[in-house]
């Protein structure tokens, strides 16, 4: 079989949107959006569940009689299309919480902005497929990962395949028991606390150590490779270990605090301050870098339409190009507008400022949706800069209603973050699409009906996330710190949103401290653009720098831990191993499983609510954990160890015997 040839041929028809694979379509994208959610909101980075969904899928439909690639790729692509949503949602709408504009998460208003914004995100997406993948013949490396993990179930691998998608599941499964099962001990039975961490006075400043004792942290971080693990936890160090310090020499601690408390209080009120304006810098060098490809991406759609699908006249369009028409894209983008357009007047209180507000949003997410889908295309979607194309809808955003509004309307920040939230849901879901119908492209697909399946999974990630954020919300807090919740989900982009748009709208930012950090992150553009000259493979991408001055350095340590076991496993695998792909795998498993029992162990909260007599912690053995985070430390490092014997054992063949 050519790599340049689908898996099964145009000629060739086969089910795809079957029954079984609506259900389990539904499932995973409700399964891997809500994990998303919770993993978005702690560790302020999401990733693509592709190849999990993938595997999953395979091992399940293995149940059934009849089952081929193409059901395989349909579950993927809806499965995936929910996560992608997620990221979305977390990065936007919590900022409306924090902001005073809601007190709890709107169901209906939060549902409308997800769907419509995953909507346009698909829609937009539709007329680049061939101008992109068929045209321009990007690389889209996700999606090529996907293709090679479902090529394994194609009709001319034997009974070897079978037993490498039950491997993969098993490895799959076992990570996710895993990660549940150490969560459910942290934050369920709080037998140790969810980091180690201290301060200790070095005259008259303070210096800050700790290490958060998460396996989702150690997952990503494998995930994402040690280059982007050591830019985060570079940023880390550049504000935790020499800014906070040099603050504290300068100013002095603040009044009545000492030890980790000053720590935090410095770090929060001041130093958090230097991240939001790193990513600032780094959110307008996204936008300037991305005139080219956006530019491009339009010339190749215009070349692409001028002639005729790129296929000769009279003939007829092969299965496997067959895309949405036109009448599809159309009617749902009017419909879609009606609802933004009512939801907008209600906030602003003002139809022509909604209707222009709604006019803006459409054409901010046509545009930030085509970069996301040609930077896919380049980098891959989990690399996408979501996060900077939000700072700078958002900004733009403010300065326009400021125009319409004024700096003292308390409607302005609620109206921007809104157009923001739609925008960033879109370019989220515009950079998954493309890497799925790439997928698709490969294993011979139908491109409509992978379309329809990702509408699908809008709308389910759509209804499924709302009660996600509610239930964490409730157990864990969002954002800021409080008496009740006093180690919160970080939030970092949301509450970056939150504070830019709170800053234009007149409530102001520590301005001397946002200057510095635009100074770092134009140093680190230029540092990262003689890296680029010099061609070298370890680049500083300037919105993981500023990423690590905002988070907490506790999960950009970790973070980084997971980088190292990444690289350690790449250098001790063997021939016959595949680090790569069951490393990915393990880690995914280990995300998935503590993301879903995180918020399992919130329900108890919404029942108490219901029934006043149920405790909201019934599984706490302990008020507070009795050897700190010791115990957690010793786990930590067997989930390391585990995860880079999984990376480098040896492959099972079908027989049991190791190759």
């Amino acid at each position: 079989m050519k790599d340049d040839q689908p898996v099964v041929p145009a000629t060739v028809t086969l089910p795809e949107i079957t029954v079984k694979a609506v259900v389990l379509s539904v499932l995973l994208a409700a399964v891997l959006a809500a994990a998303n959610a919770y993993l978005g909101l702690f560790a302020g980075m999401t990733v693509s569940a592709s190849i999990p969904a993938a595997v999953a899928s395979m091992a399940i439909l293995r149940l059934f009689k009849r089952s081929n690639i193409l059901e395989n790729n349909i579950i993927q692509t809806a499965a995936s299309s929910g996560e992608a949503l997620a990221a979305g949602v977390i990065f936007t709408i919590p900022a409306l919480l924090l902001v005073g504009y809601w007190s709890d998460f709107d169901y209906w208003q939060t549902a409308s902005i997800a769907t419509v914004g995953g909507l346009l995100g698909v829609l937009f997406t539709i007329p680049l497929r061939r101008a992109l993948i068929v045209t321009a013949r990007l690389r889209f490396p996700e999606g090529v990962a996907t293709a090679e993990v479902l090529k394994v179930v194609a009709p001319d691998r034997g009974e070897t395949s079978q037993a490498q998608v039950a491997g993969d599941f098993r490895t799959l499964l076992s990570a996710a028991l895993l990660g549940g099962a150490v969560k459910f001990g942290e934050s369920g039975l709080r037998l140790w606390a969810e980091s180690l961490e201290g301060a200790a006075h070095v005259g008259r400043t303070v210096v800050y150590a700790g290490l958060n004792l998460s396996p989702a942290l150690l997952a990503v971080g494998f995930i994402i490779g040690l280059n982007t693990a050591f830019v985060v936890f570079l940023g880390g160090m550049l504000g935790w270990l020499f800014l906070m310090p040099t603050y504290g020499l300068i100013n002095g601690l603040p009044p009545d605090q000492t030890g980790l408390a000053a720590a935090m209080t410095i770090w929060s009120g001041q130093i958090r301050y230097v991240g939001i304006g790193a990513m600032l810098t780094g959110g307008l060098w996204t936008l300037t870098k991305l005139r080219e490809p956006v530019w491009k991406s339009l010339q190749t759609l215009r070349d692409s339409y001028r002639q005729g699908g790129s296929l000769p006249s009279g003939r007829a369009v092969p299965r496997t190009e067959q895309d949405a028409s036109l009448g599809w894209i159309v009617f749902p983008f009017v419909v879609s507008l009606v609802p933004m357009a009512w939801i907008y007047t209600s906030v602003v209180n003002s139809v022509p400022i909604g209707l222009a507000m709604t006019i803006v949003m459409a054409v901010a997410a046509f545009l930030f949706s085509s970069v996301a889908a040609y930077m896919a295309g380049l980098v891959g979607s989990s690399s996408n800069p979501v996060s900077g194309v939000t700072i700078a809808t958002v900004m733009v955003a403010s300065l326009l209603l400021v125009l319409f509004l004024g700096t003292a309307n308390p409607a302005g920040p609620a109206a921007t973050l809104v157009i923001g939230a739609v925008v960033c849901c879109a370019a989220a879901m515009g950079g998954d699409n493309l890497q799925d119908l790439k997928t698709g492209h490969l294993v011979g697909s139908t491109p409509w009906k992978q379309q329809i399946m990702q509408v699908v999974g809008v709308l389910t990630g759509a209804v499924v996330l709302v009660p996600v954020l509610s239930l964490l919300q409730a157990k864990y807090g969002i954002g800021e710190p409080t008496i009740e919740h006093p180690h919160p989900l970080s939030a970092p982009q949301a509450t970056l949103m939150a504070s830019l748009t709170r800053s234009v709208f007149g409530v102001g930012l520590p301005w001397p401290l946002v200057g510095l950090g635009a100074v770092i992150g134009v140093l680190v553009i230029v540092m990262d653009h003689r890296q680029e000259a010099r061609r070298s493979e370890f680049r500083l991408p300037v919105l993981a720098v500023a990423l690590g001055i905002y988070l907490p350095l506790k999960l950009s340590a970790t973070i980084f831990l997971g980088g190292m076991i990444a690289t350690l496993a790449s250098r001790g695998a063997t021939k016959s191993t595949e680090p790569s792909r069951r490393g990915l795998l393990y880690s995914a498993g280990l995300i998935t499983g503590e993301a879903l029992l995180g918020i399992l162990l919130a329900f108890p909260i919404a029942l108490s609510a219901l029934w006043p007599g149920l405790s909201p912690d019934p599984f706490t053995l302990f008020e507070a954990p009795p050897f700190g985070g010791w115990p957690g430390l010793v786990i930590m490092a067997f989930v390391g160890w585990l995860l880079y014997r999984i990376a480098t054992g040896p492959s099972k063949n079908h027989n049991g015997t190791t190759s």
